[in-house]
């Protein structure tokens, strides 16, 4: 067996491994920075080391030698899918808990995946046939068609995406999507897919071991999102009538390509057509896991962990059925009134659901901060049911007796979405949470109405905001929150100049002072836990000023642009 495990990641899933090692007697060394040196993570794990950064190979590497481990699991998101950490790892004697580099690179790349699923006979969307940039994209994407997605070549998890719905948007998509994939995968290359409107998004899971078995564990839905980015996962997939033609595929494409360990081929599944097609092969552990683990009594970390220790997949899994329906929601720090802008602080309060058929995984507890330096994700609630109905009856009352105090959270609006017609007939797609179900908007706080602050009228990508900021440095309060409309930036009448609407890093400044913009022009590019905020001129007016430069850390309600008149 591994003796010991150094993980390297933060977070929920640190926590999940830690205690997937626990189960299997194994010692457990997660590796932290200053911000998270107090996290429940360092607190249950057997060991803690600081690094510098999550994504610095060489301290993550070191730490597990001075350590005396035996193995490294990577987690998802940081270095999970990096295939020169995997390299660095195994170059170092060290088992690297998920497939060999080459494979990660392979998949990671998604132009190659794509041609690799070609190969495979699994169906792809019309997409250039590599990285783009200027005249080369204005030409693929005449030939692919409108609309289209621009999407990061390296990386997943839906950043560096951006959807073009003709081709006046193409170049301002391009930039964003290259420096959102540069920001958050260290490449900024893109490339270009056709979009498809309305879609359903499918996943399969397959594990594999060092001998060249493949098996599949079923699948799951992962339609309801926001900014490409899930919310709530099931499994199995419901109504379903490609569910074979998908098992085969995946496994087909993870034979292939010689995988090992746990892994998740995903698609789309066309709503008007029917069609699937191959979206990408994620290679580690997907935040979604645990509804197959409800349904399929398998312990994915386990698994995992097993078989990066030599063992067979048979004797890993031994027999496995699917049984009944589970379903997850995803918990994260941000403020669906407002756009799902992230809202870092400390939680105050919280407690859990303890029902029979509920299943809490976080990475905080009352107490902790959620800091802006990372992702907003805070963990996840988990129902299994006999049946879909009685699943999500029973996450229903899960989200019901959650409570998580100090930080906005998206529970109480997947609790709403758990309500819609349209989700029990599973006549979604992965637009409807911002065509169709958007959120309510923040109700005013009372303390944000007294004298001592002002109103802002803010236009942003998600509709106009209404702030009320303290005339002191401090915290905005979100107080009102709209759909984005087509007029929404001339609606947007300003009542001051744009400030930062959360604690943020400036990322691009798109003006300078003496410039005239345009009403709904960028200004500001804003970054806070992994998400990118357009913050957009409010109507045509000359810049008077800046106050920002890019790298820059700005506060809630911090002025970034001085605007003169109308």
């Amino acid at each position: 067996m591994l003796g010991s495990v150094l993980v390297a990641n933060r977070g929920e899933v640190a926590v999940r491994i830690v205690r997937a090692c626990r189960e299997l007697g194994l010692r457990s060394i997660v590796v932290h920075t200053d911000v998270d040196a107090g996290s429940l993570a360092v607190r249950v794990a057997d060991d803690a080391v600081p690094v510098a950064s999550y994504l610095d190979v060489d301290a993550v590497v070191r730490a597990a030698l001075d350590g005396g481990v035996g193995a490294v699991h990577p987690g998802y998101g940081l270095l999970a899918e990096d295939a020169g950490f995997a390299r660095a790892v195994v170059e170092a004697g060290l088992v690297f808990v998920g497939p060999p580099a080459d494979v990660v690179a392979a998949m990671g790349d998604k132009v190659r995946a794509r041609a690799l699923a070609r190969e495979a006979g699994v169906p792809v969307l019309p997409g250039s046939d590599g990285p783009v940039e200027a005249d080369l994209a204005r030409a693929a994407a005449a030939e692919i068609g409108f609309p289209l997605l621009v999407k990061a070549a390296h990386g997943g998890g839906g950043r560096g995406m951006r959807v073009v719905a003709g081709p006046a948007d193409l170049d301002d998509a391009l930039a964003a999507a290259g420096r959102e994939a540069a920001a958050a995968f260290g490449r900024g290359e893109v490339f270009l897919e056709r979009h498809v409107a309305r879609a359903r998004h499918v996943e399969v899971q397959v594990l594999a071991d060092h001998h060249g078995a493949v098996a599949v564990l079923g699948d799951r839905d992962c339609t309801v999102q926001r900014r490409h980015q899930k919310l709530l996962e099931e499994a199995p997939a419901p109504d379903l009538p490609v569910r074979d033609e998908l098992h085969a595929a995946a496994r087909r494409l993870a034979d292939g390509v010689g995988y090992r360990g746990a892994g998740t081929v995903e698609f789309l599944l066309d709503r008007d057509t029917g069609a699937p097609a191959f979206l990408e092969m994620n290679t580690r552990l997907q935040v979604e896991h645990g509804v197959t683990e409800l349904v399929t009594g398998v312990d994915l970390v386990v698994a995992q962990l097993r078989l990066a220790a030599g063992e067979t997949l048979h004797d890993v899994l031994g027999t496995v059925e699917v049984r009944g329906h589970a379903i997850q929601a995803r918990i994260a720090a941000e403020d669906p009134g407002a756009g799902f802008v992230p809202s870092p602080g400390r939680i105050s309060d919280l407690r859990v659901p303890t029902g029979p058929w509920v299943r809490a995984d976080l990475g905080v507890e009352a107490g902790d901060t959620v800091p802006r330096d990372y992702d907003s994700l805070l963990g996840k609630v988990l129902a299994w049911g006999p049946d879909r109905a009685t699943a999500v009856t029973r996450l229903a009352g899960g989200l019901d007796d959650l409570v998580v105090a100090g930080v906005p959270t998206t529970a109480s609006y997947l609790r709403t979405v758990l309500d819609r017609p349209e989700y029990a007939a599973v006549a979604h797609d992965t637009g409807s949470v911002e065509r169709d179900w958007a959120p309510s908007p923040t109700p005013a706080s009372p303390a944000a109405a007294a004298s001592t602050t002002r109103s802002i009228r803010l236009a942003t990508d998600r509709g106009p905001l209404t702030l009320r900021v303290p005339r002191h440095r401090g915290d905005a309060v979100v107080t009102e929150a709209a759909a984005p409309s087509a007029d929404a930036p001339s609606a947007a009448a300003a009542t001051g100049d744009p400030v930062a609407p959360m604690d943020a890093t400036v990322v691009d400044v798109a003006v300078k002072a003496g410039d005239d913009v345009a009403a709904g022009a960028v200004l500001v590019v804003l970054e806070a836990m992994k998400m990118e905020l357009p913050v957009r001129a409010p109507h045509a007016a000359r810049v008077d000023a800046v106050h920002v430069a890019p790298g820059d850390r700005v506060t809630a309600g911090s002025a970034l642009v001085v605007m003169g008149a109308p």
